[in-house]
């Protein structure tokens, strides 16, 4: 089978997700194409993916149509993995394979930059914008076709900002304007919305499936039943999703669905799982179990999140859907998992909420504040997993510092300091609980 695809992302994401419809493609005969995939960070998990020859088992499990789904899936569709960081050489013969005709990428909401710093010769280049720049570069000196790209990073307009830091990197480092040319006419860069809760290694369970399963399969991973790909374009002739029956929507604007997504999931996420994880909870089940946590949750969604969306009935209809997933008696999703990179998962899937509602209504609203200030007091402790000079400003700058890094937020928020700083106070002297009552008066 041709390897067709160069995938930016070995995570357990987009192994849940394109992946696994890749391997589904194939499996029905409507496609034949594996997938490269690059580990876009220094580190990452090629070498296992490459030990087990690419192969690893997909567990989808939840309640559909009213019944219980416990799925296993061998998945065939990765060839190999990559490590530009070990083999530039290697990373860079992808783009003399005239066969590929598909970049798909996943480099979390923090991916997607442009630092300006970075040269040509670099092996690698730092960021994913500058490693794609340079792949790009030796493909079109090959004089070979370009490539439709879906972008799977969870920022508005992805795939459009990728492109802009392509075309900033041709201009840094000069590789003239007919490379420009042909990053603007031969390749195709689609802005997508993707939905499935991907739950990871199952930890706790892996022991017991591994038995089932015979082998040991260190890139075991688990995902619920539902499935979502909006992309912008339509490549169904090249790329026969709907036709393999994946739940995917081929759109002119992918704007709507991602708005709503971002903000209801994703935000819905994003601001309950520091505060619970300060609270002493593990799981997102346990956040529907608990019932302080489970109603600060709710309180969220039907005031501040959906009536900033219009709170019309497809907004209530996704927002009652949502709890319904978080609550999969199947989903063990860690808080940790989540909470990684969260100064940028809060700018792109919080603070826009937060924003809105307060030029709509003229006051903040409450509990998406606090849960900026949970943000600040989780960064405090050890548990942070974030880039390593946020991780070291956050832990011990004032708060009117944290709030006025207008790099962190997209702009100085200092207008929140004392409703931030007081909330930070209440954690710092009474705990959690407190935060709780407070939270739901």
């Amino acid at each position: 089978m041709k390897e067709r695809i160069i995938q930016f992302g070995e995570g357990g994401f987009l192994r849940s997700f394109a992946d696994m419809f890749i391997n589904i493609m194939n499996e029905k005969g409507v496609f034949d194409g594996k997938a490269v995939v690059v580990q876009p960070i220094e580190k990452g998990l090629i070498d296992v993916l490459n030990a087990q020859h690419g192969v690893y088992h997909q567990y989808l499990r939840g309640v559909e149509n009213g019944k219980v789904v416990n799925q296993c899936t061998e998945v065939r569709s990765i060839s190999r993995g990559v490590n530009p960081y070990a083999d530039y050489r290697a990373y860079l013969d992808l783009a003399h394979n005239p066969d590929m005709r598909f970049i798909i990428s996943n480099t979390t909401e923090a991916g997607i930059e442009y630092l300006g710093t970075e040269k040509l010769t670099d092996a690698p280049p730092k960021s994913f914008p500058a490693k794609l720049t340079a792949l790009l570069f030796e493909r079109y000196k090959l004089g070979l076709p370009g490539f439709i790209l879906f972008c799977c990073e969870l920022i508005d307009h992805n795939a459009d900002l990728l492109k802009e830091y392509v075309l900033k990197y041709a201009d840094l480092w000069a590789l003239g304007d007919g490379f420009k040319s042909w990053i603007e006419t031969e390749n195709h860069f689609c802005n997508t919305l993707v939905d499935r809760i991907c739950t990871g290694y199952p930890k706790d369970e892996a022991e017991a499936l591994c038995r089932e399963l015979g082998c040991e399969d260190r890139l075991l991973n688990t995902a619920e039943i539902f499935h979502l790909w909006v992309i912008e374009g339509d490549f169904e002739d090249e790329f026969p999703l709907k036709k393999a029956g994946i739940n995917v929507i081929w759109t002119n604007d992918v704007a709507p669905y991602k708005k709503r997504k971002v903000r209801i999931l994703n935000g819905a996420h994003t601001s309950t799982v520091l505060a619970a994880r300060l609270y002493g909870l593990s799981t997102v089940k346990e956040c529907l179990d608990d019932k302080n946590v489970c109603m600060a949750l709710k309180k969220t969604l039907d005031e501040e999140i959906i009536p900033t969306l219009g709170s019309r009935g497809e907004d209530k209809t996704f927002g009652a859907a949502v709890l319904e997933r978080f609550a999969n008696p199947f989903v063990k999703h860690q808080l940790l998992s989540i909470a990684l990179n969260s100064v940028s998962k809060f700018r792109a899937r919080v603070l826009p909420t937060i924003l809105e509602y307060k030029e709509q209504t003229g006051r903040l609203p409450k509990l998406l504040t606090m849960s900026f200030a949970a943000l600040i007091e989780f960064y405090r402790t050890d548990e942070a997993n974030d880039g390593e000079e946020i991780v070291k400003f956050m832990k011990t700058a004032p708060v009117a510092d944290i709030l006025s890094r207008a790099d962190y937020w997209g702009e100085d928020l200092s207008f929140m300091l004392p409703e931030v700083d007081q909330t930070c106070t209440l954690i710092e002297r009474e705990g959690m609980s407190a935060y709780y009552r407070e939270a739901l008066k």
